[in-house]
């Protein structure tokens, strides 16, 4: 009676003529799984505890038939395909009690030895199985997961196997839903239970170190072939096998010791040296006779001992001065000392003089017990004149076994020193100039040398530079004014920009209007203008002033005016003045200007960037 789909069918009928509208469904196809109601057309089943693992796809054939299903009347029929969906109505099951598993004793940890697994009928989640070990015998060896996707349990080894220890195990495992449905708890527990049993398989297995690492110690000075400790490995299979021993040699160290092949025994095989090599590190390999492909391996530490063998000394070269005015008792330097062996905690080292001179009545030593020592005046000032150096034997020695002891000697430098006691000079020089002059007046005497030579290095560029300002700022020299301005012309020193010749004859540059002091890029004819016919003011004016020139015997033919003959009409660059020009600066182009070169790019940019404005002609 569950209700499963309504259907419905439309007639195009008029339904209020008579029963040709009426429709009313039955079952063709179906029966007795499902049932249809004929008026309303809703599909319910029609048996209880229908079963998906039994069947779960169903056609059901509906008929829909007016004139209220009498005979006469017209049907139509449909197809309605029915799924069941699945509950979690079945536990999981294993399909045996026991499973037997057999595992090679060389498994190794988390490696998987096998699987189980139990069959649950169910679909999608509801047939997930979770897996678990039961507490008991031999199950804190192992473990169990569930694989997602074949919803196998995987069993691994958490523990290492010894079949020579343990032949066998057997524990229980149990399989449960992980989503259960409420609905049929009343069903049965949805879980199972199996029983495993491993068998633990015997292999050839490598010999067994007793221990996982060695560390052994040996004096520095053990005689070569003195054994200093044994490694220890056994076969633990059913028929035990003899085991060999051999050095695994990598390094030229692995040589200063030997192993014994059958006792394992370590010897040293050279003179060791604790100052070159403090400890060594290498690996012992144990094989059994019967199968030497069967090896393991171990660390071997072996650490060297010190022996007092080197006496201590003075930790650095001192350089030990005492000034000519010294008092008695002034501790002048102090010292350490260093020893070469590997000192152990709290050693001391003590200091003393020499019984050669103990009895010299010029300097001490002051042990302060603290592994350094003062070395101290015993007179009451000193002379370099006299002695300049003095040479002090200190013996220092350590408190190891045996003891170790040597002497080294203090050179001790005589100087003179102010009355503070600041050294001012240790130089032997210095004793056989018992008159001089005192380092303050050097001083000055090299500062009064430097101000001199400043002053001459000032005076001399003072000249140089007024002697150009006065070449380049005079302006009675027509020459200079040319040179000055050499942007237009190169002045007479330019023999390449022009030839004087042409000045005085401007037709000449009619044949040649090519400038010599620049390369043109590409042959660029001149444009031709028309004269203005206006400015006749600013002509008149130029012309008068050229005639003045050229009738007066005293100018040069390199008068600046010349060149405006050359920058005039017949050159190159024709007329940069107003004459000629047009009528109107606005009708003017001075474009051409920037291909002349560098020597007219102040015009190019004046008369380039220059706008006309008519309020300013006059």
């Amino acid at each position: 009676g569950a209700y499963v789909l309504q259907v419905k069918a439309t007639d195009a009928d008029d339904p209020t003529y008579g029963n040709s509208a009426r429709v009313v469904y039955s079952i063709l196809q179906g029966q007795p799984y499902f049932s249809i109601d004929p008026k309303t057309g809703v599909i319910r089943t029609a048996l209880p505890n229908m079963d998906r693992e039994v069947k779960e796809q169903y056609q059901v054939l509906i008929q829909a038939k007016d004139m209220g299903g009498q005979l006469g009347g017209l049907a139509g029929t449909t197809t309605v395909n029915i799924t069941l969906t699945d509950v979690n109505d079945n536990p999981p099951r294993f399909p045996k009690s026991i499973f037997h598993l057999k595992v090679p004793e060389t498994s190794h940890v988390g490696s998987a030895i096998g699987r189980i697994r139990a069959v649950d009928p169910d679909f999608g989640k509801n047939a997930e199985i979770e897996y678990n070990i039961v507490p008991g015998d031999g199950g804190n060896l192992f473990d169990i997961t569930t694989d997602e996707y074949t919803q196998e349990g995987v069993i691994k080894l958490k523990k290492p196997l010894d079949f020579e220890t343990k032949k066998a195990y057997t524990f229980k495992v149990e399989a449960s839903n992980l989503h259960l449905d409420h609905r049929f708890h009343s069903v049965g527990p949805f879980k199972d239970t199996a029983t495993v049993k491993i068998n633990v398989l015997d292999m050839d297995e490598p010999p067994v170190f007793s221990k996982p690492m060695y560390t052994m110690e040996v004096y520095e000075d053990t005689p070569v072939g003195t054994i200093i400790g044994a490694v220890t490995a056994q076969d633990l299979d059913a028929g035990s096998s003899s085991v060999r021993y051999f050095m695994d040699w990598k390094n030229d160290v692995d040589s200063y010791f030997t192993i014994d092949a059958t006792e394992g025994t370590i010897a040293t095989n050279e003179l060791l040296d604790r100052e070159s090599t403090a400890q060594y590190n290498f690996s012992i390999i144990a094989s059994k006779v019967n199968n030497r492909l069967l090896t393991s391996k171990v660390n071997v530490i072996i650490n060297v001992l010190d022996v007092n063998e080197f006496p201590p000394e003075i930790s650095v070269p001192y350089e030990t001065s005492v000034c000519e005015n010294a008092k008695p008792g002034q501790v002048i330097q102090t010292i350490t000392a260093a020893d070469k062996d590997l000192s152990p905690a709290g050693q001391r080292f003590s200091f003393k003089l020499s019984s050669d001179a103990s009895n010299k009545p010029n300097f001490t030593v002051h042990d302060y017990r603290n592994n350094t020592a003062g070395i101290e005046t015993r007179r009451n000032g000193y002379s370099r004149r006299q002695q300049e150096l003095y040479f002090l034997p200190i013996v220092i020695e350590d408190s190891s076994y045996p003891v170790q002891s040597s002497t080294n000697t203090l050179t001790i430098r005589v100087c003179r020193c102010d009355s503070d006691g600041t050294i001012q000079s240790c130089n032997v020089e210095a004793i056989f100039l018992p008159v001089g002059l005192s380092t303050g007046a050097l001083i000055a005497i090299l500062l009064c040398i430097v101000i001199l030579l400043v002053i001459v290095v000032l005076y001399v560029a003072l000249r140089r530079q007024k002697k150009k300002d006065t070449l380049m700022t005079s302006k009675e020299d027509i020459r200079d004014n040319v040179i000055h301005y050499d942007d237009e012309g190169g002045g007479e020193e330019d023999t390449q920009a022009f030839d004087i010749g042409a000045l005085r004859n401007p037709k000449v540059i009619e044949d040649n209007k090519i400038r010599r002091d620049i390369k043109p890029d590409t042959l660029r004819f001149t444009r031709h203008r028309p004269p203005a016919e206006d400015n006749t003011d600013i002509r008149d004016f130029i012309n008068q002033r050229l005639q003045e020139n050229d009738v007066d015997p005293s100018a040069p033919p390199y008068d600046s005016l010349a060149t405006y003959a050359y920058e005039g009409n017949g050159s190159v660059a024709e007329s940069l003045s107003s004459i000629d020009s047009l009528t109107t600066e606005a009708d003017q182009d001075y474009d051409y200007l920037s291909d002349w070169g560098p020597r007219f790019k102040i015009l190019a940019d004046m008369f380039g960037e220059e706008s006309y404005n008519p309020d300013k002609v006059t």
